[in-house]
């Protein structure tokens, strides 16, 4: 009998990478050239939600009108200004600590499924993967345009592996890697393991205390990980 595949979902931001303030840098950019309002993300809870809710959050406090055509349009100059902005040096900007080895191993494993579940929209991931040349270790993901709340995004990502012809069968087979509480919430709440890692703004201590399976200080353990992911942990 061969062993479950497995399906690890990787959060991108504070856990893969750090794109050194690109990511606000462009929203900000972008709702100044389409509202007129500046620094209109500054002061936004960022870590763990999805791009959607995170605009939500800056139309009401802006007190703008949106219709689907600038709403359309927001996104659109936010992917053209994050090109240019990934491109500039920033704070903590880069791959975080045993990233590309981990990636690397697990790629090579054929009972693992890479993937993505992150808040960002689909275009602005692939932004910023391109540019430290880590989106070729993906073959699925879920997105913020694929659903508002995190938790959400679970079942599009296994139907995605599955469409690619991988038995996928539950949250079950599903890993979560992420840096933040609502990375651990969304594993938690949909039946997957939750491998938490303090790479981005939360202590072991604090990613511990919201109830995740694992807690790391980073990713430079890639033994260490994959034990977790095969379950023998």
């Amino acid at each position: 009998m061969y062993p479950l595949l497995k399906l690890v979902l990787f959060d991108i931001d504070g856990t893969l990478l750090m794109s050194g303030g690109g990511g606000k840098r462009a929203l900000n950019r972008a709702f100044m050239a389409l509202f007129g309002v500046s620094e209109a993300f500054e002061g936004i809870p960022v870590a763990g939600r999805t791009d959607h809710l995170i605009f939500e959050d800056a139309v009401a406090r802006a007190g703008v009108t949106v219709t689907t055509e600038s709403r359309a349009n927001f996104y659109t100059c936010y992917f053209n200004f994050l090109r240019e902005e990934i491109l500039k040096p920033g704070p903590r900007k880069g791959i975080m600590p045993g990233v590309k080895e981990l990636l690397s191993r697990l790629e090579a494993n054929q009972n693992i499924v890479l993937g993505l579940l992150t808040g960002n929209f689909s275009e602005a991931a692939k932004i910023k993967l391109t540019y430290f040349h880590l989106w070729h270790y993906f073959i699925c993901g879920a997105y913020g345009n694929d659903g508002v709340q995190r938790r959400e995004l679970v079942p599009v990502a296994i139907k995605r592996a599955r469409d690619l012809g991988k038995d996928i069968q539950s949250a079950a087979q599903v890993i979560i890697v992420g840096d933040t509480p609502l990375d651990i919430e969304c594993a938690t709440s949909t039946g997957a393991v939750s491998i938490a890692v303090a790479t981005g703004y939360f202590s072991t201590s604090e990613l511990r205390s919201h109830g995740a399976d694992h807690v790391m200080p980073d990713l430079q353990d890639s033994g260490a990980v994959i034990k977790i992911i095969n379950g023998t942990v």
